[in-house]
């Protein structure tokens, strides 16, 4: 059985403008809109095998990026600190007004 890694969607938004349109284009039938790989083979007039192939292929090269630049894993760990740090100041009743400006920090990155 051909599973989902759900991890690929998210490397999409920061790396899917670099695949070829055609990758990027089945990745996103894929994983954003949820179709089967028929659908999809309809959809751009290939095959289910050629379909799956071209979204391992593509999977393949956004872990590359990922494993090259960490891009998406710098940015998780950012977003966690962020709303750490949210939670830490709220417990410490820090001014309302310093909250607001890290909670406006920490959307900013999502």
């Amino acid at each position: 059985m051909f599973e989902k890694d759900l991890n690929i969607a998210f490397l999409l938004d920061f790396y899917g403008d670099v695949l070829s349109e055609r990758k990027r284009t089945v990745l996103d039938y894929y994983y954003n809109d949820d179709c089967s790989l028929a659908e999809i083979a309809e959809e751009i007039g290939i095959t289910r095998q050629g379909v799956r192939e071209l979204i391992k292929k593509a999977e393949e090269e956004l872990r590359f990026y990922e494993e090259k630049l960490g891009l998406a894993e710098r940015f998780r760990r950012v977003q966690n600190t962020a709303e750490r740090l949210q939670g830490l100041l709220a417990d410490a009743g820090v001014n309302e007004e310093i909250q607001r400006a890290v909670r406006e920090l920490s959307e900013s990155v999502r």
